[in-house]
Formats: structure tokens, sequence, C-alpha cells
């Protein structure tokens, strides 16, 4: 997740020094924006503002000034770290199969296979379920998995 200073620019210089984005760059930028701006961005040293980075879904939000950017970054970090460390866990690996594997239903496969039997055996989803049964806030433990 991102959170841009509204004074932020995002770009992929490396040919403007005779390099190329070899780092993941080059793939992440055509998923993101497509082919065509993906490729202006890469070829052209074009610079992207924070207000453009978030229309083209590079950045999750801009903070308010850029005096904020450190504390609204927090609050973001507060928000998953108030939820089910298990579940973050498992969430997070199913998005990075998701963004690494053509294929939904094998992402979907290969993310159960290595986690559900945890999940669903780890005290946190007990925790989480009571919680919501009893319309309490859960008390997470810290996770195994």
């Amino acid at each position: 997740m991102v959170v841009a200073s509204p004074k932020a620019t995002f770009g992929l210089p490396e040919v403007s020094v005779g390099l190329y984005a070899g780092a993941g760059g080059l793939p992440r930028i055509v998923r993101n924006c497509g082919l065509q701006l993906g490729t202006e961005i890469a070829m052209t040293n074009r610079k992207l503002s924070a207000q453009e980075a978030l229309e083209f879904h590079l950045i999750n939000k801009i903070s308010r000034t850029p005096e904020s950017l450190i504390a609204e970054s927090v609050e973001m970090a507060n928000k998953v770290a108030s939820l089910s460390p298990d579940a973050i866990i498992v969430t997070r690996a199913g998005l990075r199969e998701a963004w690494e594997t053509g294929s939904v239903e094998r992402a979907t496969q290969l993310v159960g296979q290595r986690y559900d039997q945890q999940l669903h055996e780890g005290e946190n989803m007990k925790i989480g379920l009571d919680a919501f049964a009893a319309k309490k806030k859960p008390l997470w433990v810290p996770s195994k998995i």
C-alpha cells in the first residue's frame, strides 16, 4: 500500500542513465497502467504527479499535506495491525500469488494448499469467530503461521 505526499513524483528513470528497469518495474508498470502508458513512462522518462499516480492506480492515496504523510501512513498501518495477524499473512500471500500467477484458479489453489489448514486450525480464527458472535472486539494472539 502506498500513501504519497502531494509533492511526490513517480517514474522509471533508468533509460535516462543508460539502464532499463530490470528489477521488476517494467512488468509492474505494464500490469498497472497498460502497455501504452507503461511504454511512455518507461521509454520517455515521463514523471507522474501524485494525482496521476492515483488516477492510474499506482498508489492508494495522497496525504492531505506533505507534513501529514507519516501520520496518515501510520493510520493505514494501524488498520492492518488491528486485524487478525493470521488472516493478514494469508491475505497478503494470496494477493502476491494472484499478482505472480496468471490463473485465478491456480493462485487460489496454491494459497489454499499452503495456508488453509494452518488458518483454520489457528487460534485467531476461533478468536475472531467467537468475538463476532459475541459482538466484541477480538483480542488477537501472535501468529503461528
